[in-house]
């Protein structure tokens, strides 16, 4: 037996009991929204299981220009060549992100501009990025020379992986060292694509 939806007016107030449920309503899936979003924006900015990020991190050391030697493909990059990314200070903490790439099919360049924050402590390789709105992706440094003559950096999953060089080209040894270590975190390796630079 299904229950009718009482429509009785609450003493002195104008309302019906269906008001305050459709309100109910509104309020819980507004509620429920905020949720999935967090949830969503929280996984967007996560990092890989069993993947932990640099640790005595200096972003002073970090700022300049970095070449894109390798990466797992992305929509995002899709046929581009010559890939930079080039980091700056900001004055709220932040670091300014500009990427560029050259796109031979068009013959032009496409650049993106962004903002990174660090997600916990300045100390620790692990930034969130955004090229639009409020919206953040991971930016997890895994590997790191000691010289910041190289880096690895993942996404907030296994499909996404960079490996960047201070110099467009990285020696074979080195190159193969990092594609060895991103196989054995689980990394798709055999699927990377190696940068025309």
């Amino acid at each position: 037996m299904m229950c009718k939806n009482r429509t009785t007016t609450l003493p002195g107030s104008g309302k019906t009991d269906s008001v305050f449920k459709t309100d109910s309503v509104f309020f819980i899936n507004r509620i429920l929204l905020l949720f999935v979003l967090g949830t969503f924006i929280a996984g967007c900015v996560g990092i890989p299981s069993n993947v932990k990020p640099v640790q005595g991190f200096n972003a002073s050391q970090y700022l300049g220009t970095w070449y894109e030697i390798a990466r797992l493909e992305n929509s995002f990059e899709t046929g581009l060549e010559q890939i930079s990314a080039q980091y700056s200070p900001r004055e709220d903490g932040g670091l300014r992100v500009l990427n560029r790439g050259y796109d031979p099919e068009k013959q032009r360049w496409k650049e993106a501009e962004g903002k990174a924050f660090f997600v916990d402590q300045p100390t620790e390789g692990r930034l969130k990025v955004s090229f639009f709105g409020p919206f953040y992706g991971a930016y997890n440094i895994i590997s790191l020379d000691e010289h910041y003559g190289y880096s690895m950096v993942s996404g907030p999953d296994f499909s996404y992986l960079w490996i960047l060089s201070r110099t467009p080209q990285l020696p074979d040894t080195v190159l193969k060292q990092l594609v060895t270590k991103a196989q054995e975190l689980g990394f798709e390796t055999n699927k990377l694509i190696y940068v025309k630079q």
